[in-house]
């Protein structure tokens, strides 16, 4: 019978011990969680997923900007900028479930245009629905930036993300101090919807502090369909103008022609040259993302510094 002290029982107690050790690391590393908000409420997420399949733009924008890795999108993104992600995942009303599926994602995000595929892109993969909608835009859209940063690890990058789009805000305002009202209005061929606060464009009332022009517009997602005459009552001092057909690459005519009519011209933002075409792709598709609130931004102080577009 071998004694706890003998050279033996040492020597079989050692052998134990290094294959505890042995086999402790051979296992897997279980998983990190991080809690993060998304448009459904708080959800538990795996950590630092290292690839990502993004249906919504404004994700994908402000993942860009915090330098995520592992992205792929949809396929034909309108944004310059953000076409090194395109992908084979189908497009933000149809994903392609089989493609998905050969992807191996360890997330999608959902959101928007596509936030009613979230059920069905969850059988595939894990999904959250990251949707920018309604009140305070500008406050989800840095929210946003903050979750995105706690679940990737870029806290560092996020909170300068965020800094930075604070100081584009307080830029916006001191340049729209003084300078009146604005008719926020969108452009589709020949067609012009106006849009008021809590619209979808409503933040850019928000982040200048320009009075609304017109009051009681209809914050429907498609604005409130106006006629040149409304335009012309409304005498806005600014005008500010989304280009549908621009943003999704149609050959329809044009914000520029639609507007140049003589109604419109008899504006106090016509005469002043006053009008202000933002980047219609940034703000129609990726609105909410972190790069295009900043383009937009910059867009609007510099107009408004100069008195005119």
């Amino acid at each position: 019978m071998l004694s706890f002290t003998s050279p033996h029982r040492r020597r079989a107690v050692g052998c134990v011990f290094a294959l505890i050790a042995t086999l402790a690391l051979a296992a897997p590393a279980v998983a990190q969680t991080v809690e993060i908000q998304t448009a459904r409420g708080p959800a538990e997420v795996t950590s630092q997923p290292e690839r990502t399949v993004v249906y919504d733009m404004a994700a994908l924008d402000t993942l860009d900007a915090l330098g995520v890795s592992g992205l792929s999108s949809i396929n034909t993104i309108y944004l310059d900028y953000l076409a090194d992600h395109a992908g084979d995942a189908g497009t933000l009303f149809e994903p392609d479930f089989e493609a998905l599926n050969a992807m191996a994602p360890d997330l999608v995000i959902v959101g928007g245009r596509s936030s009613e595929q979230h059920d069905a892109v969850a059988r595939i993969a894990p999904t959250i629905d990251m949707t920018i909608w309604g009140d305070d835009i500008l406050g989800q859209a840095q929210d946003r930036i903050t979750a995105y940063a706690s679940l990737y690890a870029r806290e560092d990058a996020g909170a300068a993300l965020n800094a930075e789009i604070d100081a584009a805000i307080d830029a916006a305002r001191a340049a729209a101090e003084g300078a009146g009202d604005a008719l926020v209005v969108l452009t589709n061929g020949p067609k012009v919807s106006a849009y008021g606060t809590g619209s979808r464009f409503g933040w850019l009332h928000d982040a200048t502090g320009l009075a609304e022009a017109a009051d009681g517009l209809d914050t429907t997602t498609h604005g409130e369909a106006v006629s040149f005459e409304f335009i012309r009552d409304v005498d806005p001092d600014w005008l500010l103008v989304i280009d549908r057909g621009a943003a999704i690459g149609s050959d329809s005519q044009g914000a520029r022609a639609t507007l140049d009519n003589p109604l419109v011209r008899e504006t106090t933002a016509w005469q002043r040259d006053q009008v202000i075409y933002l980047d219609a792709a940034r703000i129609y598709l990726a609105g909410g993302g972190a790069q295009a609130t900043l383009d937009t931004l910059a867009t609007l102080t510099e107009a408004l510094s100069a008195g005119g577009s």
